[in-house]
């Protein structure tokens, strides 16, 4: 019961930033100038259509009732009616969401595949020749733009070599992991300078306490002591930072997806921004932000697991 109560405390915690997000999303139709109605459905707009658009969205109801209409139809799955596709939001965004998942997903696997080891390199050596090329080549990463680098991979490992695709998701698991690469890596290589500073820190931290000092003097093996005691230890600020740094990057897969021609919740938000599909738009801005929020959360489950001096029932 105590992991359940924690996870229940959390999601408790997370109701006043669920109803932020449905505030700003909803108020996202009101700040277009102008009559939404009119702007939404442009210059072909005829005086019946722009009548059953504010029927359909309650655009002539006064605001707060508008809200919670907008609120009801949410409790019920019902994000709109995209206006390009003549579909349900709802569905055109399930319909794409795998794709940014994996990328998210096989993003994270990846940076952790990179920092770790490199991490330890650097901690290991303290301000030799393998630590400052450890903290100095990683940021070289962190200064570019994210869309320059992937546009760089794709050159050369798409177009020159062809060793990988230069757009698209693939089919059936191996062709996701071949395809998804590239575009993986480009976020992969933006988040992991970070996750690199904060667990390089975090272990010369840990390599100075005293339980390490007297495991060496019992003589335990160096690898074991590493993995056993010092990595251990260390990840758990580094988890803290990863889950931040996922939050941004989730917002960050939108140009990446429009980079490497990924059909996901990204490509599609960009779609729908320049075709004015505001229903499609409001429903990817809060699917992104429930991503955010449950990255946040997970991190926190991960923290607490791992942190003896974290009790589930307090």
């Amino acid at each position: 019961m105590g992991r359940m109560s924690f996870v229940g405390r959390r999601l408790l915690q997370l109701v006043p930033v669920a109803v932020g997000v449905t505030i700003v999303v909803f108020f996202m139709i009101h700040l277009i100038p102008g009559d939404p109605a009119l702007t939404i459905l442009g210059i072909h707009a005829t005086p019946q259509s722009i009548h059953e658009l504010r029927q359909e969205w309650g655009l002539n109801r006064p605001l707060i009732s508008q809200y919670w209409f907008f609120l009801d139809r949410l409790a019920h799955g019902n994000l709109g009616k995209s206006l390009i596709y003549g579909t349900p939001a709802a569905t055109l965004i399930m319909q794409r969401l795998p794709p940014t998942l994996w990328l998210i997903v096989y993003a994270a696997v990846i940076a952790i595949l990179i920092s770790v080891p490199l991490a330890m390199i650097a901690a290991t050596k303290k301000d030799g020749i393998r630590d400052q090329l450890v903290r100095a080549v990683p940021l070289l990463g962190l200064g570019m733009p994210t869309f320059w680098v992937g546009f760089l991979l794709l050159t050369l490992f798409g177009v020159t070599l062809r060793w990988f695709p230069v757009g698209g998701y693939g089919t059936g698991f191996f062709g996701h992991l071949h395809a998804m690469f590239l575009p993986a890596l480009t976020v992969a290589i933006a988040l992991a300078p970070v996750v690199i500073r904060s667990l390089r820190a975090s272990m010369l931290s840990v390599l100075g306490a005293d339980y390490i000092t007297t495991a060496r003097s019992k003589g335990v093996p160096g690898m074991r002591l590493f993995v056993r005691h010092v990595l251990r230890n260390a990840v758990i600020p580094a988890i803290t930072v990863l889950g931040i740094n996922i939050g941004f990057l989730i917002g960050g897969t939108v140009i990446i997806e429009n980079v490497f021609s990924i059909p996901g919740i990204g490509e599609l938000m960009i779609n729908s921004i320049f075709q004015r599909d505001f229903p499609v738009v409001q429903g990817v801005t809060l699917v992104f932000a429930i991503m955010v929020v449950l990255v946040n959360l997970l991190a926190d489950m991960t923290y607490a697991s791992l942190d003896p001096r974290v009790s589930f029932d307090r």
